[in-house]
């Protein structure tokens, strides 16, 4: 039996070719997945991130290499833009969707990757760890899509949205208060603005990976660790056998799946939560 991994060659999606993308949280992990995903489509995308030095969006030459999507970004028209961006900052959120849609064009694709956690039991947790994570996770992220939304709307055009929630907003995890609590918030964001916003012909869906290797993970190893006794190693080793299919998730495979969402096969999919954790979550 053939295996398709995260890494293979994606069908060609020339709906996208043109089209304004915004990524945030794109400068690394699961963002930057996403960002050269779009680019090998032909989308020209605006990567927001705080490690950009930018508050306009500015464009920057793409990378040569081949990307999972099959080509480079510059031999399918892919046009790359960074701004800075922290997503709890209303003001800034406003200011950098109003330059993007003067300086680049209407941004009609949504993906909000950014994101932060934080390890603490409940009972030994501080105030100041839960506002912070809230503050990024369902207060960025409802800022955000919010911002996106209501410029879509008032435009008359249709888009896609997707919000980059976690297996956590469907589940509890211990040392993770603030953070299933904030995932939790993106899903039931979702559900809203999907029904709000159906007669719009904005479709909005929100992604639930799984353990993902990315920076975070590899921080939250540490500091999860420490918490219960455990090494970084020793986590590792739990998080794979969690997984029915034997491995932890490539950012790429959770690219893969926002690629569907923005694109014309998923046109009659929204408000979903979709699972990508290699079987550890099924509902």
């Amino acid at each position: 039996m053939s295996t398709v991994s995260a890494r293979s060659p994606l069908p060609r999606f020339p709906e996208l070719r043109g089209r304004v993308a915004l990524v945030t949280g794109g400068a690394q992990g699961i963002g930057a997945a996403v960002r050269d995903t779009l680019l090998a489509q032909g989308a020209t995308v605006i990567s927001a991130d705080l490690a950009h030095p930018s508050a306009e969006p500015t464009e920057v030459a793409v990378g040569t290499a081949a990307s999972a999507a099959g080509g480079t970004a510059a031999a399918t028209g892919g046009r790359l833009f960074e701004a800075r961006l922290d997503v709890s900052d209303e003001a800034g959120v406003e200011a950098l969707l109003d330059a993007a849609w003067r300086g680049v064009g209407p941004v009609s694709v949504l993906v909000n990757v950014a994101g932060m956690s934080t390890m603490d039991f409940v009972v030994d947790s501080t105030l100041a760890n839960w506002e912070k994570t809230n503050r990024v996770n369902s207060t960025g992220t409802y800022l955000v899509a919010r911002g996106v939304a209501r410029r879509l709307k008032d435009a008359g055009l249709p888009g896609r949205i997707v919000l980059l929630a976690s297996q956590a907003g469907k589940n509890g995890y211990r040392a993770m208060g603030a953070y299933v609590a904030s995932k939790h918030a993106v899903l039931g964001l979702t559900k809203t603005m999907a029904i709000e916003l159906a007669a719009d012909g904005i479709l909005v869906n929100a992604i639930c990976p799984g353990i993902v290797e990315t920076p975070m993970k590899h921080r939250e190893r540490v500091e999860g660790g420490a918490l219960r006794g455990m090494t970084a190693a020793e986590v590792e080793a739990e998080d794979n056998s969690q997984v029915p299919l034997g491995r932890t998730a490539d950012p790429q495979d959770v690219a893969n799946v926002a690629l569907f969402l923005v694109s014309d096969l998923a046109s009659y999919m929204t408000g979903q939560g979709i699972n990508v954790t290699g079987g550890m979550t099924m509902h």
